[in-house]
């Protein structure tokens, strides 16, 4: 990868070398394979989309564009693994600044996004804590109804899920909390169990889940969060 850097920083028109090079069959055939696996593994649960969390992810996205960058486009920090909805049809090649020259969308590999975004558990929306959180939601739409529904049925499943942990750990079943364990971090909008647990720890917790005080209870146990906030 880097010697395909330095070819296209040696080219007349960088980003046509740049574009031609991550279509040649040669790079088809050998980066994009190796390069999609080991993103796979960095992606939330069974490889989702890094922008969405819900479909899988079956793209290799520039985060920083080949129009815009081209000495990026083999640049593995510029890579994340997407679904064909949010790379292709959604981002697309856009890549919005700052007036300070700052990209306003999060990078979900190198950055907390809860930072930028508040997910409102019960009502399944995110809601932007600043410019890039508001630029993030409006280029991935991220408040769209089907991710919407996705992240209620999540928020709904996941109490059940970890108290079905808790009696496998309690009963000393390992392969049995394994296996639960995996249908809490692997289920569609992963976001959402992290957001849970985020929000049990932080002030105002008790308000956050004022109707699901079993919830919040099982969100704070510390046998839960160190044994699943390990696994996840």
């Amino acid at each position: 990868m880097a010697g395909h850097t330095r070819d296209i920083g040696e080219a007349a028109v960088p980003k046509e070398r740049a574009r031609q090079l991550w279509k040649h069959t040669s790079v088809r055939r050998h980066v994009h394979p190796a390069l999609r696996s080991s993103l796979a593994e960095m992606a939330p649960g069974l490889e989702r989309c890094m922008y969405c969390g819900d479909s899988q992810g079956t793209d290799i996205d520039h985060f920083e564009p080949v129009r815009i960058n081209p000495l990026r486009t083999f640049d593995w920090t510029n890579h994340l693994l997407a679904c064909s909805l949010c790379n292709s049809h959604l981002k697309r090649d856009l890549f919005p600044l700052a007036d300070n020259g700052m990209p306003l969308l999060i990078d979900p590999s190198s950055e907390d996004p809860t930072v930028h975004l508040h997910l409102s558990l019960a009502a399944g929306t995110y809601i932007d804590l600043t410019d890039r959180g508001a630029m993030t939601i409006k280029v991935f739409g991220l408040n769209r109804q089907i991710l919407i529904r996705g992240r209620r049925h999540a928020y709904r499943i996941t109490p059940p899920l970890l108290g079905e942990w808790r009696i496998a750990r309690e009963k000393g079943d390992v392969e049995e909390a394994e296996a639960w364990a995996e249908c809490i971090w692997q289920q569609p909008t992963a976001d959402v169990v992290q957001a849970m647990f985020h929000q049990a720890a932080a002030q105002g917790a008790q308000d956050i889940f004022a109707d699901e005080p079993g919830t919040l209870a099982l969100l704070r146990d510390p046998v839960i969060r160190t044994g699943l906030l390990r696994t996840g």
